[in-house]
């Protein structure tokens, strides 16, 4: 059944439907990367895809545009995989259950994919229709949400442009002309296990909006991994428990929305369990009223059991790692007003056998500082006995004074809406970056429709901004004739 066959600008919300039936999480974007190469090789256009799985699609220039410098257009193929709580949607092998709210496209519970499936349906739909246009280079990388690998992978010497649309923005009007650089780390701390009697309570800590690590940092919203560590800090004080297992986040780049540990506790001690974590949900409820108001800590009871659980020491370490470790804004820009300049984000822990696995996101639009907050955590890490890992690392993406590019978006976006675009740089990491680093004069604009919760299960893009930055994007290759 199609859902958004009615929709406006019609073959752009086609091909994003189509996009939307296929599993494209990150890791996962192969049959999308078929699916470009093939959608180009019928119209029988230029491609070519690199064992990474980055495909590059060419368009000759339209009739009068043969001669014009060529342009880049990029996004990326993957997509965040994220649902709400009790959502049971395989995301890696089925296709998304899409609806439509009013002026919203959305998925039954998941992530849309809107970051940035919109980008592929935007560069699929230009590819195949008559449009006034300079040659196209269409970049479609894998990848992104897990560090920028596609891109850093690329081999970019077959890209003749050095004027660069990215379309990987969520906020219509607003252009971004620079960007944090990142990393993913990975830390890995062994435990040890031992065998001990007791009730079994397993606690869930949900109701959090979750968000973007990047573009919602600054919102203060809570961090459910740094919350649970708290409430695990809050209980080791007030009664004596083992700690079974311990889970929570989905991606290091996202704000984790909610964790669950299990313990097992003497039966004697239950009231006093549930008496503390109650005050906890409390506590939160009041701090995070502003942000995350629907907190809540429920509580399961099972039998009284045996199980392997922490020794004292490992849950020690453990607790302390989850209290002690750097989360959130850490620096803010003094230069631009509202910019986030350094932060770090706890996305991942998953209590295994034998070790405790945490994986985090660090952004600065500093390269030392960004290195600094990671020497920080590996040393912490280090100091008690772990392992730390960066990859994915990506260079920001500086401001560029002098932009004819920039200069050609303002003026069409003042022509078409009578008032000036938004011009800035953001926390969240882009691909521009990897393209400005290794593609001498490269000037780069990045744009996008307006999306909600982006990275959650209730992520959301406006169908009427999606139209407008259609017909923007239109105008502009229609000036680049030169």
């Amino acid at each position: 059944m199609k859902h958004l066959e009615e929709l406006e600008p019609k073959n752009v919300f086609a091909v994003f439907e189509e996009i939307c039936k296929i599993p494209h999480g990150s890791g996962n974007t192969a049959a999308l990367g078929q699916f470009c190469m093939d959608f180009a090789r019928e119209r029988k256009l230029f491609c070519m895809q690199d064992e990474t799985g980055n495909v590059i699609i060419k368009k000759p220039g339209a009739p009068g545009y043969e001669n014009a410098s060529p342009v880049i257009l990029q996004g990326h193929l993957d997509m965040v995989l994220e649902q709400v709580p009790g959502n049971t949607l395989d995301m890696r092998s089925q296709g998304l259950v899409l609806g439509v709210d009013g002026d919203f496209i959305h998925a039954n519970g998941t992530t849309l994919g809107g970051d940035d499936g919109i980008a592929v349906a935007y560069m699929l739909a230009l590819l195949d229709g008559e449009y006034s246009h300079p040659p196209l280079e269409c970049v479609f990388t894998v990848d992104e949400e897990i560090g920028l690998l596609g891109a850093e992978a690329l081999d970019v010497s077959s890209l003749q442009g050095r004027r660069m649309i990215n379309l990987d923005s969520e906020e219509e009007g607003i252009f971004t002309v620079g960007c944090a650089g990142g990393l993913t780390g990975e830390c890995r701390l062994p435990v040890k296990r031992t065998t001990q009697r007791g009730v079994k309570i397993t606690l869930a800590l949900d109701g959090l909006k979750g968000g973007h690590s990047g573009a919602e940092i600054h919102k203060e919203r809570g961090n459910a991994l740094k919350l649970m560590g708290r409430l695990l800090a809050r209980l080791d004080e007030a009664l004596s428990f083992a700690l079974i297992s311990l889970e929570g986040g989905r991606v290091g780049n996202a704000i984790p929305a909610a964790a669950q540990v299990s313990l097992l506790v003497d039966p004697e001690e239950e009231a006093l369990l549930l008496e503390e974590t109650s005050a906890y949900q409390d506590i939160l409820r009041h701090e995070l009223r502003g942000s995350d108001g629907e907190v809540c800590v429920s509580v399961t009871k099972e039998a009284l059991q045996e199980a392997e659980v922490l020794d004292p020491r490992s849950k020690t370490l453990l607790i302390y790692l989850l209290q002690m470790l750097p989360n959130g804004v850490q620096k803010r820009s003094v230069e631009l007003e509202g910019l986030v300049e350094t932060s770090c984000n706890l996305g991942i822990a998953r209590l295994l056998k034998e070790e405790l696995v945490l994986i985090h996101s660090i952004r600065s639009s500093v390269e030392t500082e960004k290195m600094a907050v990671r020497d920080q955590v590996r040393l912490c890490v280090e100091f008690l006995g772990g392992s730390y890992k960066a990859h994915g690392v990506y260079p920001g993406w500086e401001y560029e004074k002098n932009s004819r590019l920039r200069e050609v978006l303002t003026e069409e976006y003042q022509r078409l809406y009578g008032k000036a675009p938004l011009v800035l740089a953001i926390h969240a990491g882009l691909e521009c970056g990897i393209f400005s680093s290794r593609i001498p004069g490269l000037q780069c604009v990045s744009i996008g429709p307006d999306m909600q919760d982006i990275h959650s299960g209730k992520e959301r893009l406006s169908i009427s901004s999606t139209r407008r930055v259609w017909e923007f994007l239109l105008a502009v290759l229609a000036r680049l004739s030169d």
